[in-house]
């Protein structure tokens, strides 16, 4: 009888040490995942002086959108949860876009080598961040979920792990579905 005991105990301390791995491990990736939109995204910043110096010259009237850019990359630096970076990068998004949309009427400046090549590291630096916040929200999804289940959720409790925010679009602009036409 006193085998019997013995293996139930050490079962349920190898289960409670499986279980409380796997929380760290996920946790781990969910913080990994944060440091890789982080990382993209601070590419942006590098690339955006550049891009906002070379357009600058073009598009005189567009001071407040620069100004907003200036203030947006201050604010990052200063930000410390996902919501306060998920807020400020939608904001620079919607800036980037005004530049692009109002570039549009400006055929030197589109023909300028350099805010062509600036342009393209933008479009590829944004295709990976928004890779980035989807391997994200999947890897929180997946350690919150840990979180919430059985019997994982007890050991969860026991040793205080904390659900993680999602990355997720600010307003309601952002939500709407586009609509095309080609008339």
């Amino acid at each position: 009888m006193g085998w019997i005991i013995l293996a139930i105990v050490v079962i349920v301390v190898i289960a409670v040490i499986a279980m409380y791995n796997s929380l760290v491990q996920s946790k781990i990736k969910v913080d990994n995942a944060w440091s890789q939109i982080d990382v993209q995204l601070q590419r942006r910043f590098d690339l955006i002086p550049n891009f906002v110096e070379t357009v600058k010259g073009y598009m005189t009237h567009e001071k407040s959108t620069f100004e907003k850019i200036a203030e947006l990359r201050t604010s990052w630096a200063n930000s410390q949860t996902v919501a306060e970076k998920a807020s400020i990068d939608n904001q620079l998004s919607d800036a980037l876009k005004t530049i692009m949309a109002v570039s549009e009427g400006y055929p030197e400046l589109k023909a300028n080598q350099n805010f062509s090549e600036l342009s393209e590291e933008l479009r590829n630096t944004e295709n990976k961040i928004s890779f980035a916040r989807q391997f994200y929200n999947d890897t929180v999804t997946a350690y919150n979920t840990k979180l919430e289940v059985f019997p994982s959720n007890i050991i969860a409790g026991i040793f205080k792990f904390k659900p993680r925010d999602l990355f997720e679009a600010e307003n309601d602009e952002a939500r709407k579905n586009v609509k095309v036409n080609f008339n």
